[in-house]
């Protein structure tokens, strides 16, 4: 760039150095060109002058600044970079983060699934033991109707066996003896248990 910077002063200088001479070269031709145009003895120091600052600025001027051009570009790449750098982490958390969530939502489901096993299972065992709680109480019951039950025939027994007596001295009159008291009353025991059978 300084290259370039370097040829279009120098033609800029020619161009400039040439215009005076063209300028002095027409000038019995166009009377108000004068007015605009140095004079010869002031041209030569311009020109001079203008030399000197164009080295300065080529030598000073032209490497500073390009050196500022250089700099600003290098932090503008920088900064494409750091941008470029930037938006592949950003794309790289976001499908973190996504499959993050995808295994989120696969645990939560799977948590929601062990639970309605888990309850499942839980409602099946308090099924069960109710119907074997249920099955024990109404055997329970069933034991004790059927003691009440061999309580009560038994006093009956006992109850019909003492009518019976009461009922046989009446209707014989007589006072039976111990022997034949037995006798009754066994055959009346026996034919009570066999009512008892049915």
């Amino acid at each position: 760039m300084a290259r370039g910077f370097g040829s279009f002063t120098c033609a800029a200088a020619a161009v400039t150095a040439l215009c005076p001479t063209l300028a002095f070269a027409s000038e019995e031709s166009s009377g108000g060109i004068n007015a605009i145009l140095p004079q010869m003895d002031e041209f030569i120091p311009m020109l001079i002058a203008f030399l000197i600052l164009w080295f300065i600025l080529a030598k000073f001027g032209w490497p500073l600044f390009n050196g500022m051009l250089e700099k600003r570009e290098q932090t503008i790449k920088d900064s494409l970079e750091k941008s470029e750098q930037a938006r592949i982490e950003s794309e790289r958390t976001l499908e973190e983060y996504k499959r993050q969530l995808e295994e989120a939502k696969s645990q939560a489901s799977q948590i929601v699934a062990e639970a309605k096993r888990t309850g499942d299972a839980a409602k099946a065992d308090i099924t069960e033991k109710a119907q074997i709680e249920a099955a024990a109480m109404i055997e329970k019951a069933r034991a004790a109707i059927e003691t009440e039950k061999k309580a009560a025939i038994a006093e009956l027994q006992g109850s019909v066996a003492d009518t019976s007596i009461a009922v046989a001295s009446r209707l014989i009159g007589d006072d039976l003896s111990d022997e034949e008291h037995r006798k009754i009353i066994e055959r009346y025991v026996n034919e009570a248990g066999s009512f008892n059978a049915n």
